[in-house]
């Protein structure tokens, strides 16, 4: 793997209750930090979400309430997860679409806000099927020519999603010499307001709704419905920057 990095990148990988970032909660969490002399750090733990575990999310992952009961809850360890995180670019497997809205959810719940601004993301999903188009488990096999054993486990799947970037960038010149922040690009050609992706910006660089019947239109020229989604079930994380909107308007 050709890689300069400037600061560490981190790979990660959620298991959770379900695949709704404001109903569901996490129930596993591995991270793999790559320093930039090459150095390794991993840590993975199991989460107590606050709530059952369905059978069919057990089904795919593995885990159940009974490993989980005597875990911490995500809040009892949220400040030291950020810190082990901050200052760090961050990458995984459809990361940009899952895993980082699910964990900004979370971090959101817990009155912290996350990514730092500046973070670079890379999704190794993204990069695989605009080169490929296959799953992780076929990622693995094609890049690595390994079959992936004990998928759908957090530590297995971030462990192979760091081998299947370091065979893409071995095997794609255009990428092979590129930097984090060219892969942040290459990743990431949408500009994200938040992760939820209720809203985005127009060409003018304003934040407007990205649905509903004001989809288009200014969150500025629509402050009761920006109200109505602060009071609503929406995602924290987007109500945090509606309620930065909405505070700066009415000062």
């Amino acid at each position: 793997m050709n890689l300069q990095l400037s600061r560490p990148l981190i790979f990660f990988d959620l298991e959770t209750t379900g695949t709704d970032i404001v109903a569901d909660r996490i129930v596993q969490i591995s991270v793999l930090k790559i320093h930039p002399d090459s150095s390794e750090e991993s840590r993975t733990r199991l989460i107590n979400p606050g709530m059952p575990i369905p059978r069919e999310a057990s089904a795919v992952h593995g885990i159940t309430d009974d490993m989980v009961r005597d875990q911490p809850h995500l809040r009892a360890i949220a400040r030291g997860l950020f810190d082990f995180f901050s200052r760090c670019d961050i990458a995984g497997y459809n990361s940009n679409y899952f895993d980082v809205p699910f964990l900004v959810e979370e971090f959101a719940r817990c009155g912290i806000e996350f990514p730092q601004e500046g973070t670079k993301l890379i999704d190794v999903c993204t990069i695989f099927k605009r080169k490929e188009e296959r799953t992780l488990t076929a990622a693995y096999k094609f890049y690595c020519g390994k079959i992936l054993e004990n998928a759908h486990n957090a530590e297995a799947d971030v462990r192979a999603t760091f081998e299947v970037f370091k065979g893409q960038l071995d095997r794609y010149e255009d990428l092979g010499s590129a930097t984090v922040e060219e892969l942040h690009d290459y990743c990431g050609r949408e500009e994200i307001v938040d992760y939820a992706r209720k809203l985005t910006k127009n060409e003018a660089g304003e934040i407007v709704f990205n649905f509903g019947k004001y989809k288009n239109q200014s969150v500025a020229s629509q402050l009761d419905y920006a109200q109505w989604m602060v009071d609503s079930d929406f995602p924290e994380s987007t109500k945090t920057i509606l309620r930065k909107i909405i505070s700066a308007q009415s000062s």
